[in-house]
């Protein structure tokens, strides 16, 4: 399709669209580094977010700032900044989530002068409402720091706005998710990676209406493809920048039917209710959507959750993609296989870093695991 392949020349040359944008439409950018961060108050102040996902260079510049056991993805975040290449964001939202986020945000201060730069400390457990309150507050604080930051009133209008457009998108991608879920074939990993990379890049609104285009022609195809013998696989993890690992599997002979990652069905989860006062209702969902590692809604909640999905979307098995370094989803991890085991759902564990290519090793190992599925 014409329209993914656009997506995809984005997703490859991100800060080019970014750029040309910004130029064209006077629009201001604003990076995030995490799910949790409130797109919903930034879109309303008539700014983009814009997720950022590591750097595709080697690392050396960051390395004079934060130590090596620090995960690629926050040593490349901020290599790309010291290297000039984030000179287009006019600021930075930092949610206090591992602890090497919480020093980036720190070295960032200190390091990069930025016109907006806020750390958006949410709670860590999700689950009692004092919770919801604490929440709710530190939404009302992140407005305000938004408006001043950005010279920008942020108005009832424009967040129900933000509110209707954001519940837009996820209303599609969960319908994309269901579609490979139902009939993977429908869409490559490739493309299906390049659609969920362009939405935490592209102007939403331009976005959202690519996206209902792309849907509508994948609904129509669905029908004609054929059923595949391929194994079914969902994905866990952390964030997932590597779109060549979604053909390392299907070379291996599965596919990717569902997945449970930040930069994935988690960013996607949850509606917010456009009945409710809009901060009330942004603050109902990011409590109540699929929670991360670093947040705690329950003992089992994280397990019981993969296990539906994996009941869902029958898949045959688990891959656990974890970054370097990456303690909470480290620490989750163990109770999570105990947990497919005793559900006698095969997993593999594969641990990689932000730059990590398919093949060799890797290759091998999914080539391995899905031959004994």
């Amino acid at each position: 399709m014409d329209k993914i392949a656009e997506f995809r020349t984005i997703v490859d040359h991100p800060y080019s669209y970014l750029q040309k944008l910004k130029d064209q439409t006077g629009k201001k950018m604003v990076g995030t580094v995490c799910s949790y961060a409130p797109e919903e108050l930034i879109y309303a102040a008539g700014a983009l977010p814009v997720r950022l996902f590591g750097s595709d260079s080697d690392i050396h510049r960051a390395d004079l700032h934060l130590q090596s056991y620090c995960c690629s993805l926050v040593r490349g975040i901020l290599e790309e900044a010291l290297s000039g290449r984030l000179d287009l964001l006019d600021g930075m939202v930092f949610p206090h989530t591992c602890d090497s986020i919480q020093r980036l945000s720190d070295v960032w201060r200190l390091n990069l002068v930025k016109p907006f730069h806020a750390d958006v400390a949410l709670p860590v457990k999700l689950s009692t409402p004092s919770a919801r309150q604490y929440l709710l507050d530190v939404l009302k604080k992140f407005k305000t720091d938004l408006e001043r930051g950005l010279a920008q009133e942020i108005t009832e209008a424009n967040l129900i706005h933000a509110v209707k457009i954001y519940n837009a998108i996820r209303a599609q991608m969960k319908r994309l998710y269901q579609l490979r879920c139902e009939n993977p074939q429908v869409i490559s990993g490739q493309d299906f990676h390049a659609i969920i990379r362009a939405a935490m890049i592209m102007e939403r609104e331009t976005f959202l209406e690519d996206l209902l285009g792309i849907v509508a022609e994948l609904t129509k195809m669905a029908s004609e493809q054929k059923p595949s013998h391929a194994r079914r696989l969902v994905l866990s993890g952390g964030i997932c920048s590597h779109p060549d690992i979604y053909d390392a599997i299907e070379d291996a002979g599965g596919v990717v039917v569902g997945d449970d990652l930040c930069t994935g069905s988690r960013y996607f989860e949850g509606v917010i209710n456009e009945n409710l006062p809009p901060l009330t209702a942004i603050a109902q969902r990011y409590a109540e959507r699929g929670s991360c590692p670093a947040k705690h809604a329950g003992l089992t909640n994280r397990g019981d959750d993969l296990l539906k999905m994996v009941k869902d979307c029958k898949a045959d098995g688990v891959v656990f993609l974890l970054l370097k370094f990456c303690d909470p989803h480290a620490f989750d991890y163990p109770y999570l296989k105990e947990m497919l085991d005793r559900g006698k759902i095969p997993s593999l564990l594969l641990e990689i870093e932000d730059q990590t290519q398919a093949g060799g090793q890797l290759q091998t190992r999914l080539e391995t695991f899905i031959q004994i599925l």
